[in-house]
């Protein structure tokens, strides 16, 4: 293997803090063609999807990116609103405002982003830092509770990249934070928020991004970190036991995924005489195509049509000022040590 250098080396000069805050990823424009590449990648993870390699791969190639891409263009244009998909505008706005905050917290810190699929990768956001000469590096995934399929995989991605390197920087990597009280605590405030403005509703719906349940079953701690959340944000907000309730959206294909399922759970509650909800998903740091067109678009129609009356989707924490606090104090206890202003 060659290994890659670093051309403009000079002896003695001076080191950065780098922080690499990752996401999924996004096509790079809501079209057939584009979509088809992202898909190409995110479904050829064997981190997302376990099944063996060479039967997945003639599904993948000849089924699924000859039929889905098309569709997901479409639910991505209703989504997109400029020259860049809603998660890179958000990763993009995140970064600046951690920054912000950081600017006098920690000396010499370069903050990058990078995607797990798509542009710009994480390939790239690393490669930045080393040109800054940043040879320590937090690896920061919004992924607030862990997953293989998402935390796992961009761990995997990090390493491919950095085992290439000559100089291999001293690394951090944030495994996930949904204990964090000011995490819950925004979380909360969100909650409150839209209860205030829109008024509390019968049912809370917790609602995270679905794995097949074998991934559980092979022992994936993600399906027990969604339980703990929702838990720890109706614990403080002595919520009782019949006003929530956590479900799983976003399943793919027909094997058994984590339940309950939330398309489901919606169509059934205004059958039980639950009318009235507000629904949030807290495994998302950002609003994307899951939170934008899958919850506040789609299942709101399986909730109206089977009597629902009022149906609120709580954003995600985007760029909220509370979040993007949390995430800086989130690296400052990450970090601790590496700064001279910061031990």
């Amino acid at each position: 293997m060659k290994y890659d250098g670093e051309k403009d080396y000079k002896h003695g000069a001076k080191e950065n803090l780098g922080i690499l805050i990752t996401n999924l990823g996004t096509p790079d424009k809501p079209r057939r063609k584009e979509v088809q590449i992202y898909l190409k990648e995110f479904l050829s993870d064997s981190r997302v999807i376990e099944t063996p390699k060479f039967i997945w791969q003639i599904i993948l190639r000849f089924i699924i990116l000859n039929l889905r891409p098309q569709k997901s263009a479409e639910l991505y244009k209703s989504i997109w609103g400029g020259k860049k998909g809603p998660l890179l505008v958000m990763l993009e706005k995140q970064r600046i405002g951690i920054k912000k905050i950081l600017r006098n917290k920690l000396k010499n810190v370069k903050i990058e982003i990078g995607m797990r699929y798509g542009n710009p990768n994480i390939k790239f956001g690393l490669e930045k830092l080393r040109k800054q000469k940043c040879r320590r590096i937090l690896v920061l995934p919004l992924y607030p509770q862990y997953c293989a399929a998402t935390t796992g995989s961009t761990f995997d991605k990090v390493t491919e990249i950095l085992r290439r390197w000559r100089w291999i920087p001293e690394i951090r990597f944030v495994n996930n934070y949904f204990e964090n009280p000011l995490y819950i605590d925004c979380l909360i405030k969100s909650i409150r928020d839209s209860w205030k403005k829109l008024g509390k509703s019968q049912k809370l719906i917790f609602s995270y991004h679905g794995i097949p349940k074998k991934y559980l079953l092979k022992g994936d701690p993600y399906h027990c970190f969604c339980q703990k959340t929702t838990r720890l944000v109706v614990e403080k907000m002595k919520l009782k036991k019949e006003e929530y309730i956590t479900t799983f959206q976003s399943r793919f294909g027909s094997e058994e995924w984590l339940k309950p399922y939330t398309d489901k759970t919606l169509k059934e509650l205004p059958l039980k005489g639950i009318k009235k909800i507000h629904i949030l998903s807290p495994g998302f740091s950002s609003d994307c195509l899951e939170t934008l067109q899958e919850i506040e678009i789609e299942n709101k129609e399986n909730f109206i049509s089977t009597g629902g009356k009022k149906y609120n989707y709580i954003k995600c924490l985007n760029d909220n000022p509370q979040h993007l606090n949390m995430l800086a104090m989130l690296i400052l206890k990450h970090t601790k040590g590496w700064s001279e202003n910061n031990n």
